[in-house]
């Protein structure tokens, strides 16, 4: 009796040791990345200390923007990528995926290729300037998507400041 059960829950697919699970990119990824919790403490500390140092350093050239572009755009990756250490790559392209933070994350993302786009390619001292400004933006946007309730108490004080009825 207890084999026609198996047999059964196999044909169903309720035994999960019959059948066999899709792994996607994420998921080898992230069991190819076992680090220790040392490992991971170091690699976030790094990370994001290298990641706060070039932003802070391409405050010194902050008038030449092609090099600002580059350093500022630099210290972001690094600062983004360091939290994958902690929470592991696909926890964390899970919750910057996640469908409260989908928009500020492409806007993130855009920005920096942008920023980095017209820093390396076009060379543009003007539009590097500017897409920095959208690049700065888009982060601190970002990064009130992981504070309950801070976009929208920053969006409402916006439109408070902003009313321009009379």
């Amino acid at each position: 009796m207890n084999q026609a059960l198996e047999k059964m829950k196999m044909l169903v697919g309720m035994d999960e040791e019959a059948v066999p699970q899709q792994e996607s990119f994420m998921d080898d990824l992230n069991r190819n990345c076992t680090l220790s919790t040392k490992q991971r403490l170091y690699g976030f500390a790094i990370c994001l200390t290298t990641g706060i140092a070039c932003t802070l350093l391409s405050m010194l050239v902050f008038f030449n923007p092609i090099k600002f572009g580059i350093t500022f755009s630099f210290g972001n990756l690094l600062a983004l990528g360091s939290t994958a250490f902690l929470i592991g790559p696909k926890r964390q392209v899970t919750m910057m995926l996640d469908s409260v933070r989908i928009y500020a994350t492409a806007i993130y993302i855009a920005s920096i290729i942008v920023a980095l786009f017209c820093a390396l390619s076009v060379q543009n001292k003007l539009l590097t300037l500017l897409s920095i400004i959208l690049e700065f933006g888009a982060l601190i946007w970002y990064s009130l998507s992981y504070v309950p309730f801070a976009r929208s108490m920053v969006s409402k004080v916006m439109m408070a400041c902003f009313d321009t009825e009379f």
